[in-house]
């Protein structure tokens, strides 16, 4: 599947409803201690089948990848995991859901999935999981893409990591617009729906200044 271009990521003029096409999610390939983080999974999911929005993602079919990408798949969007050739006997397990992309190595599997993806969102995970976020935040501060990247905060499990970003921001290693990058919320629903206000409004400025001729 190619990449959508943005002339088909962008449909809020003349009165269309704007929405996303493909959202990357960042998360773990575990379920964590807490059902809530499997429920939190399993609301995401269904959200971006409710908007008909396709995932792309790590490719692992256990853990709360399994729970997404089964939810999406069983609500018929389509489902892209991307994972390097050499983890797939450790984070496939059983039945592949959706349609697997093998890649050489953890750069390309993250420059594969961002270049498939025209937002990210990231659930509860571990250290490739942050990893991942963190890396994503870093490309749209230095405008190697201007998606929305969105944080799944359930249970205040990223509590800690807000703080560290706001401290960042307090003691003057991250500037105001790259701290306003992450947009945060505790239930897919409202986080979507944030997101979106988020793309629309980059879409109308970018129109703006285009009507303006600059």
């Amino acid at each position: 599947m190619e990449p959508a271009s943005d002339k088909e990521k962008i449909s809020v003029k003349n009165g269309k409803k704007w929405s996303f096409r493909r959202i990357c999610v960042f998360c773990g390939s575990r379920s964590g201690n807490r059902p809530s983080f499997s429920d939190a999974a399993l609301q995401l999911g269904k959200q971006l089948v409710e908007r008909k929005i396709d995932l792309v993602y790590g490719g692992g079919s256990i853990g709360l990848m399994g729970i997404i990408s089964q939810t999406v798949f069983d609500g018929g969007c389509h489902v892209l995991g991307v994972i390097p050739s050499a983890l797939l006997p450790y984070e496939i397990s059983g039945e592949t859901i959706g349609e697997v992309k093998s890649v050489a190595d953890m750069h390309e599997r993250k420059s594969v999935m961002a270049s498939h993806a025209d937002a990210f969102i990231a659930l509860p995970g571990g250290y490739g999981t942050m990893e991942e976020l963190l890396e994503i935040i870093t490309w749209s501060q230095l405008g190697i893409h201007e998606k929305p990247v969105g944080l799944l905060n359930v249970d205040g499990y990223y509590n800690s990591l807000l703080e560290l970003f706001d401290k960042g921001w307090e003691e003057g290693f991250i500037e105001d617009s790259a701290r306003q990058i992450l947009l945060s919320a505790d239930t897919a629903e409202e986080l979507i729906r944030k997101m979106e206000i988020n793309a629309r409004e980059k879409v109308d400025e970018e129109t703006g200044l285009l009507d303006a001729g600059h």
